[in-house]
């Protein structure tokens, strides 16, 4: 059920002046007037995929200082782009956008498509993003549907139908809404989402669109937009191993590319799985000291690692498939925050005879 009604033309002109009035400043959002870039909005595109913008920023402005174009990304190891990203999640966004960047100037001569059909056949661009890019760097009449344009359309036209079932309905009010200034017309929808038509305290009163909502007139603007009961996400339990050689390297390898984490650099870990660890299989023979617990939480499930660390001499060998970080330690290395987590852990723990607290065990 929608209340499906067509909005007058005027409210796109309120929406678009008041975005004029209001729009925020991004670094990756071309000024008034000026034309975007292509690639600067694909890139922020890609890492603003399940991210905050605040977290987005620092990552945006560290990889276009080192990749100012799409050319050199592509020219560089994947490796590189991986490092950068590192911390920011959701890997194979990471590991997509090299793939994407090696395409664009392979077999498109550095230029992005301009159109959603050309975008779509990138790697690592979805619906959403082709249309973001299309609308915003081209002015393509399309849409661009994320979690902030689902909220404000489903709390205006009051669309009972829960997410994510709703987006096809969501997506097809949105289409009708697109005026000429398109890509201007999807950014003001996502400011208006993340800055007044927010889950918890909508600022109603200064919404442009505040006299069509059909949420507003009926009060029942946190009720939108409707979503299916989350399943509880079963916890998974593993250990992980930190071997600190006497010169400071740390014993380290990389994921499998296919799967959680792929391709990222990790410290030695077990399998994580639904029961607890009850047997310890270390990478080698050492002194193990546990030093504690790190929980972290993926999208799919949370995660609680038990983390033990050892100190070896500078002869032991790196037992396959492991090798041993710089002597600096793996700083600079692809770690993703779940074993930055880990080699935190494991080196404020207070060694025997250190003083502080002790370990247990």
């Amino acid at each position: 059920m929608v209340n499906e009604r067509r909005l007058p033309l005027s409210l796109n002109k309120k929406l678009l002046d008041w975005y004029d009035h209001n729009r925020r400043v991004l670094p990756w959002r071309a000024q008034p007037g000026e034309q975007a870039d292509p690639y600067r909005v694909w890139l922020s595109e890609i890492m603003l995929q399940q991210t905050g913008v605040k977290t987005v920023i620092p990552y945006f402005e560290a990889f276009t200082t080192r990749f100012p174009t799409v050319e050199a990304m592509a020219q560089a190891e994947r490796d590189e782009v991986l490092r950068l990203w590192a911390g920011l999640g959701y890997y194979s966004r990471a590991r997509n956008l090299h793939a994407c960047a090696v395409e664009v100037v392979e077999q498109h001569g550095g230029r992005f498509p301009d159109t959603v059909e050309g975008l779509l056949k990138l790697p690592g661009i979805g619906a959403y993003t082709a249309g973001a890019i299309a609308s915003i760097a081209f002015g393509r009449r399309v849409v661009a549907v994320d979690g902030n344009v689902e909220r404000v359309l489903s709390r205006v036209y009051e669309v009972e139908e829960a997410l994510p079932k709703a987006r096809p309905l969501i997506t097809r009010l949105a289409e009708d809404l697109v005026p000429e200034r398109a890509g201007d017309f999807a950014q003001a929808l996502m400011d208006l989402g993340a800055t007044l038509c927010t889950p918890k305290n909508p600022a109603c009163a200064l919404c442009p669109w505040v006299a069509a909502c059909g949420a507003r007139k009926a009060g029942t603007m946190l009720d939108y937009p409707k979503k299916l009961a989350k399943k509880a996400k079963r916890m998974r339990y593993g250990a992980a191993f930190v071997v600190q050689r006497a010169d400071g390297a740390v014993l380290i390898g990389t994921r499998p590319e296919k799967g959680m984490l792929g391709g990222m650099v990790e410290v030695p870990n077990s399998e994580w799985t639904v029961e607890a660890v009850t047997e310890l299989v270390p990478p080698l023979r050492a002194e193990w000291r546990k030093c504690g617990t790190v929980d972290h939480v993926f999208t799919h499930f949370p995660l609680q690692l038990e983390v033990y660390a050892a100190e070896v001499a500078m002869e032991v060998r790196a037992p396959a498939p492991y090798r041993w970080s710089s002597p600096n330690g793996p700083e600079g290395e692809a770690l993703p925050t779940l074993f930055r987590k880990v080699l935190t852990l494991s080196s404020s723990f207070s060694r025997p005879g250190e003083g502080g607290a002790g370990g247990d065990g």
